[in-house]
């Protein structure tokens, strides 16, 4: 666990994902014997207390790492964005329906590696500095909320810095990071486990 004190030292991306990689290759029995994750039909044996906190510590960091460098991140996204309103033709030929899965598989390894993505269907990284509310405990998606502690700390996870606090930090480095001021709506649970990718490009094309 991370001192409240504290904040984790940076750490370089490769450095973090080995880390990673670690942690999923081994896990640990009820008993807390290391026991190797076996490649075949074998169940998956139960995951202990020290693994679920490698990986979450894994994760934490990487969500640091892209607010760290959320203008490069915001760099990507605007590319990304007019790629994929460009092959909005494509997209209705094939049909959005039946990309949605595929496309949503994608985008929930890619955005769960490099932000901690829940996959809200909603994705505002690019108006709050590349931090996921989501990974807030409550999910307040306009701001912290009175509890959060000195240093910058969340009121829940004392050990974690309060995702608006980094969102208030990764805006300040990006271009448009004015957006976090913007009042952004609830978020419609109906949309979860969808792909933002797909629904900004509909979108977007539609303008």
């Amino acid at each position: 666990m991370v001192p409240p004190s504290e904040e984790p030292a940076p750490l370089e991306f490769e450095e973090i994902l080995t880390g990673l990689v670690a942690a999923e290759g081994w896990t640990l029995s009820a008993s807390g014997q290391s026991v190797h994750e076996s490649r075949r039909r074998l169940p998956r044996p139960m995951i202990g207390s020290r693994q679920l906190q490698q990986r979450g510590q894994g994760l934490y960091r990487l969500r640091l790492f892209a607010v760290r460098r959320s203008r490069q991140f915001e760099w990507l996204y605007t590319r990304l964005e007019a790629a994929l309103v460009a092959l909005d033709p494509l997209f209705r030929r094939l049909g959005y329906d039946r990309i949605e899965r595929p496309v949503a598989f994608v985008e929930r390894g890619v955005k769960r590696l490099a932000f901690d993505c829940r996959m809200c269907g909603q994705c505002v990284l690019s108006s709050t500095g590349m931090s996921c509310p989501m990974n807030c405990p409550k999910q307040l998606r306009n701001g912290p909320c009175g509890g959060v502690r000195p240093g910058g700390f969340c009121e829940v996870k004392p050990e974690m810095r309060c995702v608006w606090v980094l969102a208030w930090d990764g805006a300040a480095r990006m271009r448009g990071g004015t957006r976090i001021r913007e009042v952004l709506p609830p978020v419609d649970r109906r949309l979860e486990g969808s792909s933002s990718w797909l629904r900004v490009a509909r979108e977007k094309a539609a303008e």
